[in-house]
């Protein structure tokens, strides 16, 4: 019987202390926050050309953020992205530049932000409506 409650107790310590390690490994990792995970550009004239807009990253975790690729679904969306590590607390930015020649229509694509973070991939989406002008 003492052997069972031994065995219990040695089980239970290494599962507290391996919990705790795992806890301790989650806080010291980056965290990405974005400011938000959808953009909706509402109604664009294709004629007017290529539209933007920049997605704000902050780093709200323990360690330092490193975006390490941006892609989007399709060739119509070309991203820029901080290519320095973001701090602790301090903030970066995903640019995305969606060109709507030849694009009549809604459009809802996807953009692939791979990162060190706790979660490595996050999607971000824009959307709208590529409107053609006509001819007058």
């Amino acid at each position: 019987m003492r052997k069972l409650l031994f065995v219990l107790f040695f089980a239970n310590v290494c599962t507290f202390a391996y919990s705790q390690e795992s806890d301790e490994n989650q806080i010291l990792k980056p965290v990405i926050t974005f400011s938000e995970a959808i953009y909706d550009f509402g109604s664009i004239i294709e004629t007017d050309g290529k539209v933007s807009h920049t997605f704000e990253v902050t780093n709200t975790g323990k360690a330092v953020l490193l975006i390490t690729n941006v892609q989007g679904s399709c060739g119509c969306a070309v991203s820029e992205w901080s290519k320095t590590p973001i701090a602790p607390r301090e903030k970066g930015y995903v640019k995305v530049t969606y060109n709507p020649e030849n694009r009549p229509g809604v459009f809802n694509k996807t953009i692939t932000v791979k990162n060190n973070s706790t979660e490595n991939t996050v999607v971000l989406i824009i959307k709208g409506n590529v409107v053609r002008k006509e001819n007058n």
